[in-house]
C-alpha cells in the first residue's frame, strides 16, 4: 500500500433524535451544502412515518428500514490475468449503512409527483416492511454475490 489510510471522521449526532445514523442520513440527502433543507426533509419524513404507522417513534422505523436494506455481501471486480472476475466480499457495517442510505435516497429521488419528504417517507416505510426498490436492490446484490461464489478464492 502506497498511501496512508484516511482517518474516519466522527459525525456529531443530530439535534432532534441524538442519533449518528440520522445525522449521516441528513448529510446523504443534503444537496449543495443546504443542510437545513435536508434536515427539514428528513425530519418531515420521520414525522410523516409517525403519523402513518401510529408509531410514537419514527427513529425505530428508520433504524429497521436501514437494517432491512443493508447488504451483507457485494461483488468487487478483480482482474486476474486477462479476465475480470466479480469476487464476492463481505461488507463492513459502515459501508453497508452508507450503501443502504444511498439506495433509499436515490430511489426516493427517482419517484415523481410528490414532495421529497413524502417520497422519502414512502421509501423508508416500504423498506421497513421489507419491500420496495431499495430492498430489491439489496436482494439483487446478494444474488450477484451468490452466483459468483465460485470466484471467492480470488478474494484479496
Amino acid at each position: 500500500m502506497r498511501r496512508r489510510k484516511a482517518e474516519r471522521r466522527i459525525v456529531e449526532p443530530d439535534a432532534k433524535y441524538n442519533s449518528r445514523l440520522v445525522a449521516k442520513f441528513i448529510n446523504a440527502v443534503m444537496l449543495e451544502g443546504k443542510k437545513t433543507v435536508a434536515e427539514h426533509i428528513v425530519y418531515g419524513a420521520l414525522d410523516v412515518i409517525e403519523t402513518k404507522t401510529h408509531e410514537n417513534n419514527g427513529l425505530k422505523v428508520f433504524n429497521k428500514a436501514i437494517e432491512n436494506v443493508r447488504p451483507r455481501l457485494e461483488v468487487k471486480a478483480r482482474r486476474v490475468g486477462g479476465a475480470t472476475y466479480q469476487v464476492p466480499t463481505e461488507v463492513s457495517s459502515a459501508r453497508g449503512n452508507a450503501l443502504a442510505m444511498r439506495w433509499i435516497r436515490d430511489f426516493s429521488r427517482k419517484k415523481k409527483g410528490k414532495a421529497m419528504m413524502n417520497k422519502l417517507a414512502d421509501e423508508l416505510l416500504s423498506a421497513y416492511k421489507g419491500e420496495g426498490a431499495a430492498v430489491k436492490k439489496r436482494d439483487d446484490t446478494h444474488k450477484m454475490a451468490d452466483s459468483n461464489k465460485a470466484f471467492s478464492h480470488l478474494r484479496w
